[in-house]
């Protein structure tokens, strides 16, 4: 049995999930067909713009003063996703003082550019599809929007592999808090209890994936 989930409660639970999942999941196809596709980044341009993202991102095991945690790690990001996040700042639907700061003075192509300069740092592990790895029965329904492995395959959802895992665990804790916002994982993080939180962040962030963007 994986370490920190009991037999009965668990599998109630997953099955809540799936059928959760299941529902929100044809929503999600449905609002991506009607929503109009973004403008293209220009990465030699996010590579410039990223100078003081750098200061923090570009930095291996860099962390949040408080509470404390690593900063994400965004190379080989999906660009749509890293550019949603970015609007979230901006809108203050993410919670995050430097981040909202930073994000507030940017224009539409500002993050444009920065989310397709991070997604070009794809590693040859992102670009296979993720390393090969036993899944746990806890993740499973994270697998119709994250990828199988953690390496999503929709532009429009973070890839976990390889993920900090403190990171991971502040964002579920945001998204089960309401402090961060999103309908679709607000409804998946609701039912997690914290072992449930912490089996989940150990196996994403043990894959290979992302990486640090070092300053060169």
């Amino acid at each position: 049995m994986t370490p920190g989930l009991t037999k009965t409660p668990r599998l109630q639970l997953l099955t809540k999930m799936k059928t959760a999942a299941s529902i929100l999941t044809l929503c999600m196809a449905c609002a991506f067909l009607a929503s109009p596709a973004a403008a293209q980044g220009d990465v030699e341009s996010g590579a410039k713009l990223a100078y003081t993202c750098l200061g923090c991102h570009g930095i291996e095991g860099y962390r949040n003063a408080y509470p404390s945690y690593r900063v994400p790690k965004l190379g080989g990001q999906k660009a749509a996703y890293l550019l949603a996040a970015l609007q979230g700042y901006q809108d203050g639907t993410r919670e995050h003082p430097t981040m909202q700061a930073q994000a507030s003075s940017m224009s539409d192509q500002d993050m444009q550019d920065l989310a397709a300069y991070f997604s070009s740092i794809a590693n040859d592990t992102v670009a296979a599809g993720g390393s090969e790895a036993a899944g746990i029965d806890a993740a499973s329904t994270c697998v119709a929007c994250h990828g199988q492995n953690g390496i999503s395959v929709s532009p429009n959802w973070p890839t976990l592999a390889g993920q900090y895992q403190d990171y991971l665990k502040h964002a579920l804790n945001q998204y089960r808090d309401g402090t961060r916002k999103n309908a679709v994982m607000a409804q998946m993080a609701a039912p997690l209890t914290d072992d449930d939180v912490a089996v989940l962040v150990r196996y994403y962030s043990a894959l290979e994936g992302l990486e640090t963007t070092v300053v060169e």
